[in-house]
């Protein structure tokens, strides 16, 4: 299932959008498409938003962000049926941004960018993460899977040789990173304490969770398709949810 991509600058207004509880949705911005609206998607941030984005030292991270940040903003307001606007976030210790209490509806969501792509995940009362990243051939893939990455996965990983090891590299992060995401913990969960699979199109790529095994049944996790290049997955709470691009 593609996620409903953004692709122009002339994304302003989104008309109203149904989300089932049983819905994880996924929406793609082509931010190399966009980012150039940058006078616009500014009049749709708060000061907070407007002074991170002040932070960026180059003009496309800057920029990035700021319609990033915008989409979300954009795509939440059709969920609620509200102006952009009137969106409160509050943030966890760990910055996980989340809503203020809008109409009585738990709209949960995460965001994250690689490259080009930006994606949005979004449910209805369950925790949800997702994470993509550019494939790189030029990185050090063992140094950094030796630091970060499960024995299993390790194992796993050094099976494989040339462009399949690094496609099967990122797919582990991305797994990894949106599980993290999902459960609000960051990375003060350490990476090594679950393993997830790196094969490709595993409908269900959580293996194990340590210390606590049954946590793994708590969750489901799924890669999503996108160009090649690039690789993603969302995690989200429960069993019973469908992945759909609204």
């Amino acid at each position: 299932m593609m996620p409903r991509k953004i692709d122009s600058s002339d994304f302003r207004i989104v008309p109203p959008v149904d989300l089932a509880e049983d819905e994880v949705q996924l929406w793609q911005a082509d931010l190399e498409a966009i980012r150039a609206g940058e006078e616009y998607w500014r009049q749709t941030l708060s000061p907070d938003e407007l002074s991170r984005a002040a932070r960026f030292h180059f003009a496309r991270d800057r920029q990035c962000f700021i319609a990033t940040r915008s989409c979300l903003r954009l795509i939440l307001a059709a969920y609620l049926d509200i102006a952009p606007g009137e969106l409160k976030f509050r943030y966890s210790t760990k910055e996980k941004p989340s809503l203020d209490d809008h109409k009585g509806r738990d709209i949960r969501f995460n965001v994250s960018h690689s490259g080009g792509i930006a994606l949005l995940a979004f449910s209805a009362g369950r925790d949800v993460g997702v994470d993509v990243e550019q494939i790189r051939l030029n990185s050090d893939l063992d140094a950094i899977a030796a630091r970060f990455f499960s024995e299993a996965e390790n194992a796993a990983l050094a099976q494989l040789a040339g462009e399949e090891k690094a496609e099967a590299f990122f797919r582990c992060w991305t797994r990894k990173e949106a599980y993290i995401k999902a459960t609000g913990d960051g990375l003060s969960l350490p990476l090594r304490q679950f393993d997830v699979s790196l094969a490709g199109n595993d409908g269900d790529a959580l293996l194990q969770t340590r210390p606590d095994p049954a946590e793994a049944g708590r969750w489901r996790m799924k890669d999503i398709p996108l160009q090649p290049g690039y690789a993603a997955a969302v995690c989200a709470g429960g069993r019973d949810w469908k992945l759909v691009a609204p």
